[in-house]
C-alpha cells in the first residue's frame, strides 16, 4: 500500500513539473509574439479574419486578450477560445 502511495505522489510531482516547463515555455513564446507582434499580427488576423485591426491593436501580443477578443468576436466559451490558440500556438511556434 505504501509504495502505490509514493508512485501516486511521485507522479503527481512529474505532472505538476511538466505543467510548470509547459507554462514556462509558453509563457516564453507569448513574450517572443508580444515583442514581435506587428509579425504575429498578420498569422492572427489570417486565422480569425473576424477580428478587426482595433481588435488586433487591443490584443497586442497577449494571450488573454486574444482568448477574450476570440470569444466576444466569435461567441464561442473561453474554453473554446483557449482550445483554438492552443491548436494556433502548436501550428505557429513549432
Amino acid at each position: 500500500m505504501r509504495s502505490k502511495m509514493g508512485h501516486g505522489l511521485w507522479a503527481g510531482r512529474l505532472q505538476y513539473e511538466q505543467y510548470e516547463q509547459y507554462d514556462e515555455e509558453c509563457t516564453m513564446n507569448w513574450d517572443r509574439i508580444e515583442g514581435n507582434w506587428k509579425q504575429f499580427k498578420g498569422r492572427v488576423k489570417e486565422q480569425w479574419g473576424d477580428l478587426t485591426d482595433d481588435d488586433l491593436d487591443r490584443i497586442a501580443g497577449k494571450r488573454d486578450q486574444l482568448v477574450g477578443r476570440l470569444q466576444e468576436s466569435y461567441g464561442i466559451t473561453k474554453d473554446e477560445a483557449e482550445l483554438r490558440v492552443n491548436d494556433w500556438e502548436r501550428r505557429n511556434l513549432s
